[in-house]
């Protein structure tokens, strides 16, 4: 049975967040709730986990994977970003937006798209989750938490845990999150491109 981490929204406990994170560090996947839904998450670094991730959610490598970073300066060490592209970024960060962007050397080929060498990255706005990170240390790698042939995230930590049993290491309980997806924004090829209108306002990208 995974474990089950109930946190306070406002001030999550760190003794709770340092035993997620010691889980993260052993190749478990660990359900994290964000400012759009819950995600599940792994190490960035640990083949098997990734690979665990993918089955988990049944998506195959084609699918555009998500790394949640604390701040810009961690995403501009994974992406390549012009000064045009950072502006952008800076006025939609910390929120519900995850941009597409050219993957640096520094994010394992496995995990970017095969094809474009592309990776998705979001700075969230979310008090347990940026703890986490912060406790981590680096960024993890993510996809929103649907299960296979599911349309809609999971939002109830205990439908969670009792589904995704026993692919899941824990679930991290901050409460319900809002069940709207990110705004997907694609900066890959230059041009700002909207794949997916979600809870990230158009204003916030200047639309």
């Amino acid at each position: 049975m995974p474990q089950l981490f109930s946190v306070h929204p406002d001030n999550p406990q760190p003794r709770l967040l340092k035993q997620a994170v010691a889980l993260l560090a052993q190749g478990g996947i660990v359900a994290v709730p964000t400012d759009s839904s819950y995600a599940l998450a792994c190490h960035l670094d640990d083949k098997a986990a990734a690979d665990a991730l993918r089955r988990l959610r049944g998506v195959d490598e084609k699918h555009h994977l998500t790394l949640l970073c604390r701040d810009l300066s961690e995403l501009a060490s994974y992406a390549r970003v012009d000064n045009r592209q950072y502006r952008l970024l800076k006025q939609a960060t910390p929120g519900p937006f995850t941009f597409i962007l050219e993957a640096t050397k520094e994010v394992p080929r496995r995990v970017s798209h095969p094809q474009r060498k592309t990776i998705g990255l979001r700075v969230p706005d979310h008090r347990t989750l940026q703890e986490l990170l912060a406790l981590h240390g680096a960024p993890l790698l993510a996809t929103t938490l649907i299960p296979p042939g599911a349309t809609e995230p999971l939002n109830d930590p205990q439908e969670i845990r009792d589904r995704l049993r026993p692919g899941l290491a824990a679930v991290i309980d901050a409460g319900a999150c809002p069940l709207e997806p990110t705004t997907v924004v694609d900066l890959s090829e230059g041009e700002l491109v909207i794949v997916r209108e979600g809870r990230g306002e158009l204003a916030k990208l200047g639309l």
